[in-house]
């Protein structure tokens, strides 16, 4: 007897920052998504006792959480009571140590046709930096780095 396929399991990209919410930022206008908006679901739970007031922060106006911060793909499903995304999501974690070391997992982002240099440039202009070009039979792409260090790639 063979067991049953289980089922997709639903999944969340998480990266360590010392900044989350610059890092949100950065990804948000980077990707053309949405920055998750957890201000009504804090105060639910701050009005309830069930979070404490340290661990918010006041950004751009809303409450957030002073060491997480996520971004959501703005046409996937959402839960509309925390603004959490449901689909393609990053979140971005404080950690008190820097990056030190190359990534092991890195994002790959797909420029239009011929559109590669332009989307480079757009992303330097966001605080990315361009760490080296690549060349391969296989192909090529620009190996780039977000504000805090992370590389990731544009093909």
């Amino acid at each position: 007897m063979t067991a049953p396929t289980p089922a997709p399991l639903h999944w969340k990209l998480v990266v360590d920052s010392s900044d989350p919410h610059a890092q949100a930022a950065f990804w948000a206008a980077a990707l053309g998504y949405r920055q998750e908006d957890h201000s009504a679901f804090i105060g639910r739970l701050l009005d309830a006792g069930a979070a404490p007031p340290e661990a918010t922060l006041t950004v751009d106006g809303r409450l957030a959480w002073r060491d997480l911060a996520a971004v959501r793909h703005p046409e996937e499903p959402y839960d509309p009571n925390s603004d959490a995304g449901l689909g393609h999501r990053i979140l971005f974690q404080r950690v008190p140590e820097p990056k030190t070391v190359k990534n092991r997992v890195h994002l790959d982002v797909h420029a239009a046709p011929g559109a590669r240099a332009a989307e480079v440039a757009r992303l330097e202009g966001l605080g990315a930096t361009v760490l080296r070009e690549v060349a391969e039979q296989g192909g090529s792409w620009t190996v780039m780095a977000d504000p805090e260090g992370n590389e990731f790639c544009v093909q």
